[in-house]
């Protein structure tokens, strides 16, 4: 072990100026104040810089003699090195003229670190280390590949009795060249929200320039919040210079002793260019979380028969006299469960209507309940105006203005929108009815683009188009997805008529949300079917602005997932892993906007099947397909505890013998259910059950594969398809015998593998191991 007098490049001169000054005025009094308000007022006056005591602490530690340099090591264009001091072991990565990060791996607050022992094996280190309060082992690793280095460390700590947390400081610090706070900048484009990904990506613009996306992986920590009953909602984040993890506050639960617990699980990765412009910014972020997200530990998938509950569903959802309201001599689906308060929606009637007319042409069969549904959609249709309503008209006379939205004429933007979206989307399968009830809107629709300049706030009036609320809140602005849904619709309604003039309005509507940046995002579903029609635009014109809006609405839902596995609270009954979360501020998951995101993403990678799309985007965008699958099931109250729901819901009822499916999931300590069990969102299995079972040889087999496939062909012998995604992630391809047949006469082969290996489950069942971005080959 060496000693390090300087280790930051600072000699003491320099340390009396960053650390003593804190304590003495210009005429070398001491201020009787607190470090605290030393360090803040110094700070700001200095540096501009607010940092915390401990902060200071550890940049002074780092700059005297009491730093103890374990190792060192080229990590590509940057040298990295793990240094112990009295109460941190750290590991700091600088390259000439650039920002040092400090990325802190272990500490305690005894400030009595003693190394027990280390030992190296390849690109790994491990250190043991001793205090009063424990013991500590970090594990830290480096990867080097095509992709650049990835930083990865992990540190357990057992303590050596019960203790409460009330404080842990943030893992990372930012120094300039002389190990001090000032002269530094940088921009922090994404920061965790709530429970989503804990994660940090941000750019340096001074001194140098390059990028950083700092990654905890929460499940790691599950251990400590389910003893202490803490939660990681909103634990990484900070301000430059001081940002990153936290352990969350244990003031109620202790840490109990002897146990050890892991307290961080970190993976870093730089990038040497830092972005230009905020499609440059979408980018590279995602390839940097591809990056991680490749080296990062992922829960295993599980099969669930969606088959089966497509047909438990839709008997169901067409017995159940609580999904079902009547007016005027129609039947209406409720939006929640025995909720016949609130008049009928016309987006509740086709978010089933549409899937389940999938989902009918697939199986092969007539049902019924498609009818019932379509019969009373004319009905919403106001003459007057000359569009469809949200509500029912002749109803309208039931909302009882308990929130700003259930009152006459009353219209949340997107709720305009996306109904006809989906009409578009029947009319071009030949129903007639959604044909006539999409022309018929298409005026109105437009006038209201361009009252608004396709700035859409959150309710406006539908007569007058007076606003009612401009802004979900003060500064955020309106529905700032909303262009990109409304240009979808218009698209869809150019490929129906083959009226340029629908083409062009999408092109204005698209160039209205070029300065959106990662702020885009209002409501996952909306900003999800705009990434994809932002696709369409590109193919038809050749001009990559729109690719690039394409793929930066796209970020915007990958800063609004969660890359961790709760297991902690309620929240060991349900697979968080990758759940995307409704808007970009709401607490919990939802199925709605869950499963119109995964059918928004299989159009978007069906569209760029032909084309160059970035690599990191296949692989993040199938990888969240595949955990669609393992998790959208337990949105069903049928396969959660009784414990988990709500005592107490907001709308309707919730029948927890019902296939239909709860419209919120509250991952943790708090219960699920409590908005109400979602009819809206039970077209789900209707939605996975076409993109995701594939029948061969007469209905004698069924496959059923994780991924998005295209190019689908099926003869008399054979079968093939191209999994979409990337080469570097795999699925699983099942299959099923379903008549008098043996799965041993399938011969499945890849591209690139070959034969590939039979894996049984049963005498019914077996699956085989496929690649992304690869075709598939399937003889009977």
């Amino acid at each position: 072990m060496e000693r390090i007098q300087c280790y930051c490049g600072i000699g003491r001169s320099a340390l009396y100026s960053s650390w003593f000054d804190l304590c003495m005025n210009v005429n070398g009094r001491l201020r009787k104040m607190s470090n605290v308000t030393l360090l803040n007022r110094w700070s700001m006056k200095k540096l501009n810089y607010v940092a915390s005591p401990w902060a200071a602490h550890l940049s002074h530690q780092l700059i005297s003699q009491r730093a103890t340099m374990l190792m060192e090591r080229k990590l590509a264009q940057r040298t990295m090195n793990v240094v112990l001091t009295d109460d941190s072991l750290v590991i700091t990565v600088n390259k000439p003229d650039a920002v040092t990060f400090v990325f802190r791996a272990a500490y305690t607050p005894a400030g009595d670190f003693s190394l027990e022992n280390s030992k190296s094996a390849g690109a790994k280190e491990e250190y043991m280390l001793t205090s009063l309060l424990g013991s500590y082992r970090v594990a830290i690793e480096v990867a080097e590949n095509d992709d650049g280095p990835l930083l990865h460390y992990t540190a357990y700590f057992t303590p050596s009795e019960d203790f409460y947390l009330p404080y842990w400081p943030k893992d990372i610090l930012a120094l300039n060249a002389a190990g001090g706070f000032g002269g530094t900048d940088a921009e922090i484009h994404v920061e965790q929200q709530g429970i989503r990904s804990g994660m940090i990506y941000l750019s340096v613009k001074n001194p140098g320039t390059g990028a950083l996306l700092y990654f905890q992986n929460l499940t790691a920590v599950n251990g400590y919040c389910a003893d202490t009953g803490t939660s990681v909602a909103d634990t990484v984040n900070g301000q430059w210079p001081e940002f990153g993890f936290a352990l969350p506050a244990a003031v109620d639960k202790p840490m109990r002793g002897g146990k050890e617990y892991t307290v961080t699980d970190a993976f870093v990765v730089y990038a040497d260019k830092a972005p230009q412009d905020q499609f440059e910014v979408a980018t590279q972020f995602i390839d940097l979380l591809a990056h991680v997200y490749i080296n990062l530990p992922k829960p295993p998938t599980v099969y669930h028969d969606y088959h089966d509950i497509a047909v438990k569903a839709w008997r169901e959802l067409a017995d159940h006299k609580g999904c079902w309201s009547h007016h005027q001599g129609h039947n209406y689906l409720n939006a929640y469960v025995c909720d016949y308060k609130t008049p009928p929606e016309i987006m509740v009637q086709l978010a089933v209507l549409l899937p389940l007319k999938e989902y009918e042409e697939w199986a092969g069969d007539s049902i019924p309940l498609l009818a019932e549904i379509e019969k009373g959609l004319v009905a919403f249709y106001d003459e007057d105006l000359g569009t469809v309503h949200r509500w029912l008209p002749s109803a309208q006379h039931q909302l009882d203005g308990s929130e700003e939205h259930k009152k006459p004429l009353i219209m949340d933007s997107w709720y305009l929108h996306h109904p006809l979206l989906n009409l578009s989307r029947m009319a071009l399968h030949g129903d007639a009815v959604a044909g006539d009830l999409l022309l018929k809107s298409l005026n109105y629709v437009i006038k209201v683009a361009h009252h608004f300049d396709y700035k859409w706030p959150i309710f406006y009036k539908m007569d007058t188009l007076e606003v009612i609320k401009a802004e979900a809140k003060p500064g955020a602005g309106g529905e700032k997805d909303v262009a990109g849904i409304y240009a979808h619709l218009l698209l869809q309604a150019w490929e129906f008529t083959g009226e340029r003039k629908y083409f062009d309005e999408a092109k204005r509507a698209a160039d209205s949300l070029m300065e959106g940046g990662f702020d885009l995002f209002y409501q996952a579903n909306n900003t999800a079917f705009a990434a994809g029609a932002m696709l369409r635009l590109w193919k038809e014109t050749q001009d990559n602005r729109y690719l690039n809006l394409g793929y930066l609405l796209m970020a915007n839902i990958f800063k609004n997932v969660a890359l961790w596995d709760c297991r902690y609270g309620y929240g060991t009954h349900f697979p968080l892993f990758f759940a995307v979360f409704p808007l970009n501020d709401a607490p919990y998951t939802a199925v709605y906007e869950e499963i119109e995101v995964f059918a928004a993403i299989h159009d978007f990678l069906a569209q760029a099947d032909d084309t160059p799309l970035s690599r990191s985007y296949a692989l993040l965008l199938a990888e969240f397909v595949r955990y669609s699958l393992h998790r959208m099931v337990y949105y069903y109250p049928t396969v959660l505890p009784r414990e988990m729901l709500a005592d107490e819901v907001k709308t309707g009822e919730i029948d927890g013998s019902l296939w239909v499916p709860l419209e919120d999931i509250n991952p943790g300590w708090e219960k699920s259910g409590e908005v109400g069990q979602e009819v809206y969102g039970a077209g789900f299995p209707f939605a996975v059950v076409p993109r995701h079972y594939i029948k061969i040889a007469g209905g004698a087999y069924l496959l059923f594969i994780e991924y998005p496939t295209a190019e689908m062909t099926i003869g008399s012998r054979q079968a093939a398809f191209k999994v979409l995604g990337d080469g570097r992630m795999s699925c699983k391809l099942y299959a099923f015998k379903t008549a008098d047949s043996a799965l041993s006469g399938l011969r499945i082969t890849g591209k690139r593998e070959g034969p590939l290996a039979s894996h049984e489950v049963d005498s019914t069942t077996c699956w085989y191991e496929v690649q992304g971005e690869q075709q598939v080959v399937i003889e009977w």
